[in-house]
């Protein structure tokens, strides 16, 4: 088993992602057109969702998903509302709510799952909260039933940072699909692989819109002729540099739209094997008494696998990283751990409800290896005699 190397991730192309590539370079269109329109539609009807809108990142959708929520008439947000957000996430899950001027609050997330716990959103709702911003965390879906139950009882919008969790089901619908809006990242240690790319799917045809103008620096141009936001005048002159939400240039490559028409068609395939990685992880480490794994909801799409260290490990973490550094196992924090820790929190506008002892445990003690499409019996075994050695001599 010595030298064997654990990537956190691998790529995931092959000949018919260059074919695509260059499928694009042979139209002489690089930017956003036809190939991106295509992969939107594709997406859409895959996830049996009425509308998608491809961007440049997972990160650049949540913005979006936060400033279409913003301009639209029917929901009604203002500067100083309040974003309910697990304590455990990526920082841009949270950089649009404050951008956008409202309120962060933070509360703690499930031991056992890692997402955000229902009970403590309870704790959390205020007359002025409008949105639970829920986090696919690692392929693993949140407890989406019980939330929205929450959001119609107290009139509450829910939207998915679904990133992490593409090809995940809940109730046998999609994550990312259970809110009102939901976002995608194609990263390159993401289930698909785009280059650079993310998606918005909803239903809402003024927040798509809205979303389609902010997308491409706040015009009308590639809106509808009859459409939710802007009446246009029908002459192209005039409508081509008509701006009418303060928008971004955040299109996505041509490429990465083709590219993405490939890597949609694999998806079943991706997620498939890396279920069958996670059936060897979980036979190995779910009966650990000083490892706790991820536990899964409905059905996860395995982004990697976390291991939070208890009982005789705890307070082990970094000599283990370390160790297993070494050993050319790759590693990471559990996402950013407790998010609220980072020195980029004074410069935002949150609010801690409760206490964050779950985020504070995976912060200090926890950490993930990767997951992959391909097999990885060899490296997952490699990863348990390390680890188990390492035991033993502590």
């Amino acid at each position: 088993m010595k030298n064997i190397k654990y990537n956190l991730a691998s790529d995931s192309w092959g000949d018919e992602e260059v074919s695509a590539i260059n499928e694009v370079i042979k139209s002489n269109r690089y930017t956003m057109g036809p190939k991106v329109k295509k992969f939107e539609k594709e997406f859409a009807s895959y996830f049996n969702s009425e509308y998608a809108i491809m961007v440049n990142s997972g990160s650049s959708a949540n913005l979006l998903m936060i400033a279409s929520l913003f301009y639209s008439k029917k929901y009604d947000l203002k500067e100083g509302d309040e974003v309910i957000v697990p304590a455990v996430s990526w920082s841009t899950t949270y950089y649009p709510v404050n951008q956008y001027g409202l309120k962060l609050v933070f509360v703690d997330v499930d031991r056992n799952t890692l997402n955000i716990d229902p009970k403590e959103i309870k704790k959390a709702i205020s007359p002025k909260t409008k949105i639970i911003f829920a986090v696919n965390l690692l392929g693993n879906p949140c407890d989406l039933e019980e939330i929205n139950k929450i959001c119609k009882k107290n009139n509450i919008i829910l939207i998915e940072d679904n990133c992490e969790s593409l090809g995940a089901k809940y109730n046998d619908n999609f994550t990312g699909t259970c809110g009102l809006l939901g976002s995608f990242s194609f990263f390159f240690s993401h289930h698909m692989q785009t280059m650079e790319g993310g998606m918005i799917l909803t239903d809402d045809k003024n927040l798509y819109e809205l979303c389609v103008s902010l997308r491409a620096h706040g015009w009308i141009r590639d809106l509808p002729d009859v459409n939710s936001i802007e009446k246009k005048t029908g002459n192209s002159f005039y409508d081509s540099f008509n701006f009418v939400t303060p928008g971004y240039s955040i299109r996505p490559l041509e490429m990465s739209g083709a590219i993405g028409s490939v890597q949609l068609n694999k998806l079943p395939m991706f997620i498939q094997n890396r279920r069958k990685n996670a059936s060897i992880f979980k036979s190995l480490f779910e009966n650990e008494p000083n490892i706790i794994i991820q536990q899964e909801t409905e059905t996860s799409s395995w982004f990697g696998f976390s291991l939070l260290l208890t009982n005789k490990l705890a307070s082990f973490r970094d000599d283990l990283v370390n160790i297993l550094i070494e050993n050319q196992i790759e590693c990471r924090p559990i996402v950013a751990g407790n998010f609220t820790k980072n020195p980029v929190i004074k410069f935002l506008d949150y609010h801690i409800c409760g206490d964050l002892l779950v985020s504070d445990e995976i912060d200090k003690n926890g950490f993930f290896v990767g997951n992959d499409f391909r097999d990885l019996t060899n490296e997952i075994n490699y990863l348990h005699k390390l680890i188990k050695d390492f035991e033993k001599n502590i």
